[in-house]
């Protein structure tokens, strides 16, 4: 145990740097109102994004917050002193701006992360009002618009990560059978492998930080065994250097193999794409949705039916049926 007199050390053993203690203190516990003005803002975001526990959560967030700060930064504005017109204005600026323009989904998102740093400040009684307690923000299409596969289409793409190597198999079939996020099945480890009553499981970390076990179908558990050879540790997913492999790669890769397989839109496809299908085609062999939900990770059922909507509203609309009425 450290005594006053000794500083802290880190988990190897080494003293903590001065300065980076000094940076610490002063980032996360020193009072606010005693730090600049112009820095209020940056370290209270600092102290927001420490309550998250999963780090891809903190990274999104603070992408969002450091694109809204970019904005006052814009307008010179001090965030603390944001009103509601700022916060429209700025929603506005996602959705019209020339070189991207902004998705519904990608403004509520935003929307909902400041909303929740300000209801941060709020409660640490850094700011006397939310300006976005009353903004209103976009609606959401009732179907995903993320694209998936068919039945044919899955097959044929599991076919070819087969044929293009193990890793590919391991990683289709992982994403195929168990709809899981791709930053869930990138971020397991071998050590995350077990067994539960004679499942083969995986133990992964949901989105907000709770971990879960997953069931591997036999299939799927030997495409991850064939895969894994003698590794005995670190992550399951690596690279030529024996890296962890990163998002960015993957979805050169998913869309690499759904060209090999012969599938229509290929460049369109995503590793979510892949999440979508499984929702989709467990729906379609029966299963049902509380058991999709759950294994998806949903919170809302809700969000289990935009995945499984969209594709068989297409499959049932009324038009065939009336065009075949009218033909006879």
């Amino acid at each position: 145990m450290t005594t006053p007199d000794q500083p802290p050390k880190t988990t190897t053993g080494e003293p903590v740097p001065t300065d980076e203690l000094t940076r610490i203190h002063d980032t996360f516990l020193h009072p606010l109102i005693d730090a600049p003005r112009e820095s209020q803002a940056v370290i209270l975001a600092q102290r927001y994004l420490l309550s998250f526990d999963a780090a891809h959560t903190r990274r999104a967030y603070g992408r969002d917050l450091k694109d809204w700060f970019g904005w006052c930064q814009l307008l010179h504005l001090d965030p603390l002193e944001a009103n509601r017109a700022a916060v429209d204005g700025y929603a506005r600026h996602l959705a019209t701006r020339p070189d991207k323009p902004a998705k519904p989904a990608t403004i509520s998102r935003r929307m909902s992360t400041l909303s929740g740093y300000y209801k941060y400040a709020l409660a640490e009684t850094v700011i006397e009002k939310n300006p976005l307690e009353h903004v209103k923000r976009p609606s959401t299409p009732a179907d995903s618009p993320t694209l998936g596969l068919d039945r044919g289409e899955a097959k044929a793409l599991l076919a070819a990560a087969s044929d293009h190597s193990l890793r590919s198999q391991a990683l289709v079939t992982l994403l195929l059978h168990d709809g899981l996020r791709i930053n869930e099945a990138l971020g397991a480890d071998l050590e995350d492998l077990g067994s539960v009553r004679g499942h083969h499981t995986l133990s992964i970390i949901r989105k907000g930080g709770a971990r879960r076990d997953v069931v591997l179908a036999p299939s799927t558990a030997q495409a991850i065994d064939a895969y894994l050879a003698d590794r005995e540790t670190g992550p399951i997913f690596i690279t030529k250097t024996a890296r962890r492999w990163d998002q960015g790669a993957t979805y050169k890769t998913i869309q690499s193999l759904a060209r090999r397989a012969g599938i229509e839109h290929a460049d369109r496809l995503s590793p979510h794409s892949l999440r979508h299908t499984f929702v989709t085609l467990a729906r379609e062999a029966g299963v049902p949705l509380e058991d999709v939900q759950d294994a998806a990770g949903h919170a809302d059922p809700r969000t289990t039916r935009r995945y499984d909507r969209g594709r068989h509203n297409l499959d049932r609309h009324p038009a065939y049926a009336l065009s075949a009425f009218l033909a006879d």
